[in-house]
């Protein structure tokens, strides 16, 4: 895949509130919206999981277009950008689905640690096929966001009970890999003829329904929930929608390579969450995780 703006040089102060407000945006929501799974969901099924969040899509991303709307959802000119938006949210829906899939199988400490992982993979990609040059400071803070995100995603095992199946090995591996592609494909569908982020909140949705609303629905016959389920649902899957929203409008306007770690910094909203609300103890070790994650985002940035 060809570079789409070429390589770029570090970022500046210039245009960088255009793409870190939505970024930080998406940051305390996905973040929130996290503690508010853990502190008001317990025992919900997956596929109940899919969709309750595919429902909270459905109604933030048609709002949002509906005011924000400036162009045609498809033109002849907008075909390949059409299409690549596609891919990359059939790719991050069916990485939704191998997540779900890993955490019924496989012990919560290795699998959350992993998905915490998928930004490198982003950066990665970004340097390697959209020639997203950083610099040095950033490149550094992006280690510490990572580095810190993975500890404070893992949590030591129990010992108690041994995986049922290994399947969740290959599955923890792809969702990981699908997630890193999925937000490299987004930045590079902006490249092209068309783009449009608000259009993409359309995309994302179709993208969503296709394989969350569908397993929801084929999966979910059959199990009965009540009215306080949904109540208490909505909430946590609207602020996960609605960070969402805000990662797809910071990568539309600043390097994936800086949006995707600082959206996906959100484990330490969560952990300041569970400290403040469910009066959680924090250990030494997320205290440090914490501070890394701080320094990084101090980084990110840039000069200027």
């Amino acid at each position: 895949m060809p570079p789409t703006t070429g390589p770029s040089r570090p970022v500046r102060g210039d245009r960088l509130a255009i793409w870190l407000v939505p970024a930080l945006t998406s940051l305390l929501l996905y973040g929130i919206g996290q503690g508010l799974v853990k502190q008001y969901i317990v025992e919900v099924p997956p596929a109940r999981f899919c969709l309750y969040f595919v429902g909270a899509k459905a109604i933030l991303n048609l709002a949002y277009w509906g005011v924000n709307r400036q162009t045609a959802l498809y033109t002849e000119e907008s075909a390949p950008f059409v299409a690549l938006c596609l891919v990359a949210y059939l790719l991050d829906g069916t990485a939704w689905l191998l997540y779900f899939q890993a955490i019924v199988h496989g012990p919560i400490s290795i699998v959350g640690t992993l998905s915490a992982a998928y930004p490198a993979l982003t950066v990665l990609f970004a340097r390697a096929f959209l020639g997203e040059m950083l610099s040095a400071g950033q490149y550094c803070g992006i280690t510490l966001v990572i580095a810190g995100c993975v500890g404070l995603s893992y949590s030591p095992s129990s010992g108690v009970g041994a995986p049922a199946s290994r399947t969740w090995i290959p599955a923890s591996i792809v969702a990981l890999l699908l997630w890193g592609v999925s937000s490299t494909l987004l930045k590079a569908a902006y490249g092209l003829p068309g783009a449009d982020e608000v259009n993409v909140l359309i995309y994302n949705l179709v993208g969503a329904f296709l394989t969350l609303g569908i397993y929801g629905l084929v999966s979910g016959r059959g199990s009965t929930s009540g009215r306080g389920d949904w109540a208490r649902s909505f909430l946590p899957m609207g602020m996960l929608a609605g960070g969402d929203i805000g990662f797809i409008l910071a990568t539309r306007f600043g390097p994936v390579s800086l949006t995707t770690p600082l959206s996906g910094a959100y484990p330490l909203i969560t952990v300041i969450y569970a400290r403040i609300v469910l009066q959680e103890r924090i250990g030494a070790r997320q205290v440090l995780c914490v501070l890394a994650i701080l320094g990084g985002m101090a980084l990110l940035p840039g000069p200027g």
